[in-house]
C-alpha cells in the first residue's frame, strides 16, 4: 500500500479533510472522501474522489474554484500553501509567455468572470499560455450552464493530478 495513503487512512477526520483541501478546496467533497476511509489502494481513492465529485453542486464547485488563481497570477485568496505551490507548477508555462499573450489572458480572465461569475478554470498542466488563451476564447462564447459544467470537469482533472502528486504516484 502507498505509505502516504496508509498514514492518511489513520488520521483523525479534521486532519484527513485538511490534507484533501489542497487537492480540491470544496469542503463537502473533502469531508465525504475522508468519510469513506480507509482506502485499500490509491486507485480506490482516485475513483472515490471522482464519484464523490460527480455528486457535488454549484456551491461546492464555486468553493473549489475560489482556490484557483487566475491564469498568469500567483495566488488565490482561498488557497492553501500547497495548492498555491501546485498552481504555480501547473501554470508555469504562463511565466514564459509573450507579454501580449499575458495581457490578453488577463483581459480574458476579467471578461470571463464578469460573464460567468467565477474564475476561468482550466487544467493548465502541460498547456502553453497560448493554448490556455485559445481555450479561454472558445469558452467565452459558452452559456453559463455549459461553462459551469466545463469548469467542474476541469476541476475534476486538476484534482486527480493533485491527488497523484500528493500520493507521490
Amino acid at each position: 500500500m502507498n505509505s502516504i495513503l496508509s498514514a492518511w487512512n489513520t488520521l483523525d477526520a479534521d486532519a484527513a479533510v485538511a490534507a484533501l483541501l489542497s487537492c480540491c478546496a470544496a469542503r463537502r467533497w473533502a469531508q465525504e472522501v475522508a468519510a469513506h476511509r480507509p482506502y485499500a489502494t490509491a486507485d480506490d481513492l482516485l475513483k472515490a474522489a471522482d464519484n464523490i465529485w460527480a455528486t457535488m453542486e454549484e456551491s461546492d464547485w464555486m468553493e473549489a474554484f475560489r482556490a484557483h488563481p487566475r491564469i498568469g497570477e500567483r495566488k488565490a485568496a482561498d488557497a492553501t500553501a500547497q495548492s498555491t505551490q501546485w498552481s504555480r507548477q501547473e501554470q508555469s508555462a504562463a511565466e514564459a509567455a509573450r507579454e501580449d499573450v499575458l495581457t490578453e489572458l488577463a483581459d480574458g480572465n476579467l471578461r470571463y468572470e464578469q460573464l460567468f461569475g467565477f474564475t476561468y478554470i482550466v487544467c493548465a498542466t502541460g498547456k502553453s499560455a497560448e493554448e490556455m488563451l485559445h481555450i479561454l476564447r472558445r469558452r467565452l462564447v459558452s452559456d453559463r450552464q455549459s461553462e459551469l459544467r466545463e469548469a467542474a470537469e476541469q476541476q475534476r482533472q486538476i484534482t486527480q493530478i493533485r491527488l497523484r502528486k500528493w500520493l507521490e504516484i
